[in-house]
């Protein structure tokens, strides 16, 4: 007796979109990555994902020119490729995609990545910039996140060229980041930009010292008033285990008694403890105003100020901030100079 088995539409769908995505060899929850370089027939490059892609620094062995990389995959974000000579090069990742590199080792910027829109998107962007400058690599990066503000490609470079780069334009990354959060109002990343870069722009060169109150490590009141109104005033993050910021807290103290009351100066301690700030201020000798609310990068004023690392050093001069990350080399010269 012959038993007759018969396959709904639907099921017969399933069945054909599983063929079909077992034929390209990549699964769904995996991602594939096939790479031919020319100039280089052994090596090794790393690998590192902010998004969690993967643990740590991963390893891509070259072998005869090429490469296959294939690791789990369950969410969007990008892998940087970290080359030999310690360039990086992002790949966008996205699950069940299978990604192809070309490239020429000897010119590393110009590689070519297809397999999906992102990093193709990415190739035509590289090849725009190649023989461009630094400013106008920024205005091309610019242009980019305008005409495509949802795309993960823009998130990259909004952090590449107006977040962590040496020099960046924190008011024209507002402007952006602003434009992409209309299209992702959901995307907790651009969120948390956003404020840093608000807090950024305020603390900017050229700009008014923010407005901002707080209370000394002795309980006394301290505002953003006392410092405008200062010829000079000096603005100082430190913490009791950096000794660079803590020496920097030595030569504002000289400066501070050379300077006929002309300089003004207030200290922020990052010091999770309060009673441990108070016993170096006590120590060291330190009569300015000290704020230590034990948050650390946390704290109120330390946010205010856009105070993300040490040692941090703001000079103010009639209330407008004229220099900023002041190195330990620089700050002396840099407060006589103004003090002149």
């Amino acid at each position: 007796m012959k038993h007759i088995i018969t396959v709904g539409f639907e099921q017969l769908l399933i069945i054909l979109l599983t063929l079909i995505v077992m034929s390209c060899g990549v699964s769904g929850d995996r991602l594939k990555i096939e790479g031919r370089f020319l100039q280089l027939n052994q090596g090794e490059f790393y690998v590192y994902s902010n998004d969690g892609l993967v643990t740590g620094i991963d390893t891509i062995k070259i072998r005869g020119g090429r490469f296959v990389y294939d690791i789990p995959c369950e969410q969007e974000g990008i892998l940087m490729i970290v080359f030999p000579n310690f360039s990086e090069q992002p790949i966008f990742a996205k699950p069940g995609e299978s990604i192809d590199i070309k490239a020429d080792a000897s010119r590393l910027r110009e590689m070519e990545v297809t397999g999906t829109k992102e990093n193709e998107l990415m190739t035509e962007f590289r090849e725009l910039i190649v023989h461009a400058s630094p400013p106008e690599i920024v205005k091309h990066a610019a242009h980019f996140i305008t005409e495509h503000p949802q795309s993960i490609v823009s998130k990259y470079l909004l952090r590449k060229y107006f977040l962590a780069s040496p020099t960046p334009n924190f008011k024209q990354g507002l402007q952006l980041v602003r434009l992409m959060r209309q299209q992702l109002p959901d995307d907790n990343e651009l969120t948390t930009w956003q404020k840093t870069m608000e807090s950024l722009a305020n603390t900017s060169v050229g700009s008014i010292l923010p407005k901002f109150s707080a209370t000394t490590v002795k309980g006394e009141k301290v505002s953003d008033k006392q410092l405008r109104e200062a010829p000079v005033a000096v603005i100082h993050a430190w913490a009791t285990d950096h000794y660079v910021s803590m020496d920097m807290q030595r030569i504002i103290r000289t400066k501070l008694k050379s300077s006929g009351g002309r300089l003004k100066a207030l200290s922020i301690c990052l010091d999770p403890s309060k009673k441990m700030a108070m016993q170096t201020i006590e120590r060291d000798s330190i009569g300015w105003a000290n704020i230590c609310d034990e948050m650390m990068f946390d704290g109120k004023l330390a946010k205010q100020l856009a105070i993300y690392s040490l040692p941090q050093t703001l000079l103010i001069k009639k209330g407008k901030i004229v220099k900023k990350n002041v190195s330990r080399e620089k700050l002396e010269e840099e407060i006589d100079q103004l003090l002149r």
